[in-house]
């Protein structure tokens, strides 16, 4: 298989109640790409799985809490959905740092379902187009943001997708765009000529 992202260091940003397919399938396709993945969450030990509203036996093992990790030792960052993760996590100044830092940076962000809430919170949506869960359109249309009904939506270092079913195209335009700036010095007046 293609390695196409080997070295590359990519952040996951979670915590409890995350929409278990959408950590678990992305991850192991930023694995089987080569990407060395740390699973950041607020705090250590395991975060707790969900399939829709229902709490699964699946837990992940946090690898850095976020009040350790450095945005700035990371390539890119993915973030998947659950409300209740997304709802947590949009209200905790340290990950909206994080995804801002990497933001200006030019870096890559990968966000699918709730995700984008973080997005909204960390005043990032702007003139940005994207995609979420149909039910947080509003919270993206009103913090300036361009909403789409789409599987996937790419906008500059952003991919973003509605929900699980998305996930095998989610997947593949998240791997093209992180190989895409994985080799690249990236800075925002860099992004605009890609």
């Amino acid at each position: 298989m293609d390695k196409q992202l080997d070295g590359m260091k990519v952040a996951i940003l979670a915590t409890d109640d995350f929409e278990e397919t959408e950590l678990t399938e992305p991850k192991k396709a930023l694995e089987e790409a080569g990407a060395e993945v740390a699973v950041i969450a607020p705090h250590s030990g395991e975060i707790q799985a969900i399939a829709h509203d229902e709490k699964t036996q699946t837990k992940i093992p946090v690898n850095i809490t976020l009040d350790e990790a450095d945005p700035e030792k990371f390539d890119a960052v993915m973030l998947p959905g659950g409300a209740l993760n997304a709802d947590a996590l949009r209200l905790n100044y340290e990950a909206q740092e994080f995804v801002a830092t990497l933001d200006g940076e030019g870096k890559p962000i990968a966000a699918i379902c709730h995700a984008p809430w973080l997005l909204v919170s960390a005043d990032l949506v702007e003139g940005r187009n994207l995609t979420s869960y149909h039910t947080i359109q509003d919270d993206v249309r009103n913090a300036g943001g361009l909403w789409e009904d789409k599987e996937v939506v790419r906008d500059e270092n952003w991919v973003s997708s509605r929900q699980p079913t998305d996930i095998p195209s989610f997947n593949k335009a998240m791997i093209d765009l992180f190989a895409q700036y994985k080799d690249l010095e990236v800075s925002p007046a860099k992004i605009s000529a890609l």
